[in-house]
């Protein structure tokens, strides 16, 4: 009989994808299921994947905190009962407040906890969970604000990256664009729908211009009006299942900073310019985007300190793809030269198959 393993997760894309895709790695070789609030349930293909819902809410109102409080401890009792009737043996977190009742109620019963840490900043919830943690499972050494009483629980692995974007390679540019394909978000964001798109105009009177974007449906009829008008070839949308079709067809993508993003780019080899949120936690995006940065593979852009005329330069500079352009692309393709899935599922069954 197969080990049963829980991986619990929700939220933003963040959590979920890789949760997503530690199943994917898991599905064969134990019996998988997904725990996700309703926010993350969006990024689940519900029909593939064997899920249940945990909503737990967010714990950052004082004044809601006591009703806050109680509904963690009634979902953690409801977790008890969840992992006791589906014989729970592992339970793995992608972190985060979501993972608050399962993780509390893994540790009641002595289920194995396993953390998993995407960003390169030790998140909140999982550093509280390390207490009590077998493995913290993370892509990198210098994981900031890992504690170093806990550094031997630290377990190092290749990004974890849907299978999709392995099967990738057969898709290629077309035509004698150059593309660049804009990722903003599904909020959108002034830097990215206003101010990016106005220097685009300057830079197709250089070359072929080709412009991908993802943003907000509130800004999509503005940007198709925008560059239909600039006569700049385009693409506007706000969500594409085939993001990883796109990307493989892109020569720059310019994009936030999140883990997962960035991981998908580096393994596509797509050389980026990230321009990390502000107001992400404890700066975790900027951190994520400095990973790259030393290893030079990517640009990265301070939202806060701007400046168009330097910006338009690097553009230009880079729509010729050499020198520069062209380190960073090598650069990247040294980073995943033995990033594949096969490599990665055996490091995750070799940690998961540990006593």
């Amino acid at each position: 009989m197969k080990s049963k393993i829980l991986i619990s997760t929700g939220g933003s894309g963040g959590h979920v994808l890789p949760a997503i895709t530690i199943y994917d790695h898991l599905k064969s070789n134990y019996e998988t299921l997904i725990s996700t609030d309703l926010r993350g349930l969006k990024y689940l293909d519900k029909k593939n994947y064997n899920h249940i819902i945990v909503n737990t809410p967010k714990l950052n109102n004082l004044l809601l905190f006591p009703f806050s409080f109680l509904k963690v401890f009634i979902l953690t009792l409801k977790s008890l009962i969840i992992l006791k009737r589906e014989n729970i043996s592992i339970l793995i977190s992608t972190g985060g407040y979501m993972s608050l009742p399962l993780c509390l109620a893994a540790k009641i019963l002595s289920i194995k906890i396993y953390l998993i840490e995407p960003n390169m900043v030790l998140g909140r919830a999982n550093k509280f969970f390390l207490y009590f943690a077998k493995k913290l499972i993370c892509y990198s050494k210098e994981l900031i604000n890992l504690p170093k009483k806990f550094e031997h629980k630290q377990t190092i692995v290749m990004p974890l990256i849907r299978k999709k974007y392995y099967d990738t390679y057969n898709y290629h540019n077309e035509g004698n664009f150059f593309t660049i394909t804009i990722i903003g978000g599904s909020q959108g964001a002034k830097i990215f729908d206003t101010l990016i798109n106005e220097l685009l105009v300057k830079i197709s009177k250089i070359c072929s211009l080709k412009v991908v974007h993802q943003t907000s449906k509130k800004n999509t009829d503005f940007l198709e009006k925008f560059y239909k008008k600039n006569k700049i070839e385009n693409k506007v949308f706000t969500f594409d299942k085939n993001l990883n079709i796109i990307l493989k067809q892109s020569d720059l993508c310019i994009t936030r900073a999140g883990a997962s993003s960035l991981a998908e780019l580096s393994l596509l080899k797509i050389p980026f310019i990230a321009i990390p949120l502000p107001t992400s936690k404890d700066n975790h995006q900027f951190e994520n985007a400095k990973y790259y940065k030393d290893k030079d593979c990517c640009w990265i852009i301070n939202q806060e300190n701007f400046d168009k005329q330097k910006f338009e330069e690097l553009l230009i500079k880079l729509s010729g793809k050499k020198d520069e352009y062209l380190t960073k692309k090598k650069n990247l393709e040294k980073l995943n030269y033995q990033n594949t899935w096969n490599n990665v599922n055996q490091k995750l069954l070799k940690i998961f198959n540990e006593n």
